[in-house]
């Protein structure tokens, strides 16, 4: 039996968040990143009322420092890795109940871009720690290029999935089977390029996000300067043309700087946990109206908007340094 990978909002036995320690990745921001981070682990946490939150730390230093910042509740893991994340180095669980499997999929750096040590174990060892059978799978793939929503439904980029830098022997059917194989996804819905900045070469999970079985939030461009704005437009058609999925809209917190360079910032980096759903904040007039818009969609949780301009210096935000385990 072909078993599905659960969407985000099914319930978590736990979550694992990485931490950051390399300091020459953060842009002189990494004290501010892990303020960030170690913000959204308790809010995931939710003083016990979310799932368990294990905290993966490089070392018995950078534990030192990160129990300084989170909650009693949050557990630290110390777990060699290089980036924090774990969206795309940790093992993707499908199936639920006693049918889980860990599938631990090959990882090279985003296509060798960002050579770093521990990024390519630290998915076999949070797999075993898991408890769970683990399968390694012989193909790359990232959990930050994929959203599904649990009925095998899946939205990826043609810039990610289908960049010769990751699988180049694979076609796009190819891909696709190898999908439905190690995930259960048998609709795949093609959008095609990420966000501008993006240095994964456009993941899906800044660009678009199941909400619901067929319900796909979009961003909604914040003003004509906003960089994504076509992005948006060709993401819109493309689901459109597909058919059978209705099209939730969100704000875009438009356009965002790090050094003078445009950033991947999104509020599409939302994590979905128990009790709440965390979205990450940038200090913009949108702010406020993406927490709400999410609060309408989940009602039976918390949105929280937790300041993100920290750990989006290292080039992503709270789900992609994220990855749950499914109940």
């Amino acid at each position: 039996m072909t078993l599905k990978m659960p969407a985000e909002w099914a319930p978590h036995d736990a979550v694992w968040i990485g931490f950051p320690h390399l300091a020459d990745e953060w842009s002189g921001q990494i004290d501010a990143a892990r303020r960030d981070v170690a913000a959204f682990a308790n809010a995931v946490h939710d003083g016990g009322r979310g799932e368990q939150v294990r905290l993966v730390v490089n070392d018995d230093r950078q534990a030192q420092i990160a129990a300084a910042l989170v909650d009693p509740g949050v557990s630290i893991v110390i777990q060699p890795l290089g980036d924090i994340w774990l969206r795309d180095t940790g093992p993707i669980v499908a199936g639920i109940g006693a049918a889980r499997r860990a599938r631990n999929f090959e990882f090279n750096w985003w296509g060798e871009k960002f050579v770093m040590p521990g990024d390519q174990e630290v998915g076999a060892a949070l797999a075993a720690s898991s408890g769970l059978p683990v399968d390694d799978q012989d193909w790359v793939l990232e959990g930050g290029g994929i959203d599904v929503d649990g009925t095998g439904l899946c939205v990826t980029t043609e810039e990610c999935l289908l960049n010769p830098n990751r699988n180049p022997l694979l076609t796009r059917d190819d891909i696709a089977v190898r999908l439905h194989r190690s995930l259960g996804i048998d609709r795949l819905l093609w959008l095609g390029k990420g966000l501008v900045g993006d240095h994964t070469d456009g993941h899906v999970d800044n660009l678009a996000r199941f909400v619901g079985a067929g319900r796909l939030a979009l961003p909604v461009a914040a003003s004509d300067d906003d960089p994504n704005m076509h992005i948006y437009a060709d993401a819109r058609a493309r689901t459109a043309a597909f058919g059978g999925i209705e099209i939730v809209d969100l704000p875009s917190p438009g356009r965002i700087e790090v050094d003078g360079e445009v950033a991947a910032a999104s509020y599409m980096n939302f994590y979905i946990g128990n009790s709440v759903v965390v979205v990450p904040t940038y200090g913009v007039a949108n702010d406020q109206a993406a927490v709400d818009a999410l609060a309408a969609l989940f009602p039976g949780r918390r949105a929280v908007g937790v300041p993100a301009l920290g750990i989006i210096a290292g080039g992503g935000s709270f789900h992609c340094s994220s990855q749950q385990l499914p109940a």
